[in-house]
C-alpha cells in the first residue's frame, strides 16, 4: 500500500477510529487543522519558537508538510509558510495543502513537491526550518540536516518533533514490529539518539533543546491528566478516577513507559552555528 491507500484504509476501519483522530487524518481537512491548532502540542510549539525567534513574521520551511495542518496553522499565526510536501495526495499530502489554502483563502502559504534531502532553495533562505514527524523518514539523516542547515539564515533555528528514537537494532524492529501501520506501508524508521545528535553536530547545527519524552507535551499529546482520569474511570469507576493521587500515580507510571518505548518521540531545538 501507499501512504495514501494506508490513510484511506484505516479512515474506513473503526479499529483505527482513535488513530484517525489523534494523528489529524480526518477526512474533514479543516477539522484536522482546527484541531491541531488548538492542540497542547502546537500552543507549546509556537511558544518555543517565540521564544528562541523575535521576528514578527517569520519565514518558515515545512519539511514533509503532509496534508499541511502545521503549515496552515502556522500561516494562520503570521507565518510566511513554504511547504514542502514530494506526496501529491489530496488527503495526506500537497494535494491537501492546495484545497486548505483555499478554505483558509491564504495569500502567505506556498507548496513545493520535493524532498528533504534536495531542497530547491538558495543557501540562507528560512528564519526557521520546521519538521513535524518527519527527520526519522530520512533517508540520509546527515544530508537531511546539512540541507536544512544549508537553507536556514546565520543563527536560524531548526525545530524537529516527535521524532522516533531507539537504542539499536533489535529495538528498531520491535518498533516496527508494534506500529498500527507500518505493516500496511512499510514506511517507518527510527534512528538512535546518537545518530540525531552526530547529525547536528555534523550540520553545525548547536542543539539548543533536545526533549524526551516526558519533558515536553510536544511529545506526550494528546496525553493529559484528563484523558487518563477518563481511562482509569472507564476501567475501575469514577470513584477512582476522582482520587487525584491515583490519577499523579497513574501519570508517573505513564511518563515512565513513554521514556521506555520502542521508538519513543524526541524533539529537537536547534540553532544554526
Amino acid at each position: 500500500m501507499t501512504w495514501h491507500e494506508t490513510i484511506e484504509y484505516i479512515q474506513s476501519d473503526p479499529q483505527f477510529t482513535e488513530i484517525v483522530a489523534n494523528t489529524y487524518i480526518l477526512p474533514d481537512l479543516g477539522v484536522n487543522v482546527e484541531r491541531f491548532r488548538q492542540s497542547a502540542e502546537f500552543q507549546e510549539t509556537l511558544r518555543l519558537i517565540r521564544h528562541y525567534c523575535h521576528l514578527p513574521n517569520p519565514y518558515l520551511l515545512d519539511i514533509g508538510a503532509g496534508n499541511g495542518i502545521a503549515s496552515i496553522a502556522f500561516a494562520l499565526e503570521g507565518f510566511r509558510v513554504v511547504a514542502l510536501e514530494p506526496d501529491p495526495s489530496p488527503m495526506v499530502g500537497s494535494g491537501a495543502i492546495k484545497t486548505l489554502v483555499g478554505i483558509y483563502e491564504l495569500s502567505n502559504v506556498q507548496i513545493i513537491e520535493a524532498f528533504g534531502e534536495e531542497l530547491p532553495f538558495e543557501n540562507q533562505t528560512f528564519d526557521i526550518v520546521y519538521g513535524r514527524q518527519v527527520m526519522h523518514h530520512a533517508h540520509h539523516l546527515p544530508k537531511f540536516l546539512a540541507e536544512a542547515a544549508r537553507v536556514l539564515l546565520p543563527k536560524g533555528l531548526l525545530f524537529t518533533t516527535r521524532d522516533h528514537v531507539i537504542k539499536g537494532e533489535k529495538d528498531k524492529q520491535k518498533f516496527l514490529k508494534k506500529h498500527p501501520l507500518h505493516r500496511f506501508y512499510g514506511g517507518e524508521n527510527a534512528f538512535r539518539l546518537t545518530e540525531y545528535r552526530d547529525a547536528f553536530t555534523k550540520a553545525s547545527m548547536h542543539i539548543l533543546e533536545d526533549l524526551s519524552p516526558s519533558q515536553s507535551v510536544i511529545n506526550y499529546d494528546p496525553w493529559n491528566k484528563k484523558r487518563l482520569s477518563d481511562l482509569i474511570g472507564n476501567k475501575i469507576g469514577r470513584t477512582f478516577a476522582s482520587q487525584q493521587w491515583l490519577v499523579d500515580i497513574g501519570w508517573q507510571a505513564l511518563m515512565f513507559r513513554q521514556e521506555h518505548l520502542s521508538g519513543k518521540l524526541y524533539s529537537f531545538i536547534a540553532r544554526k552555528e
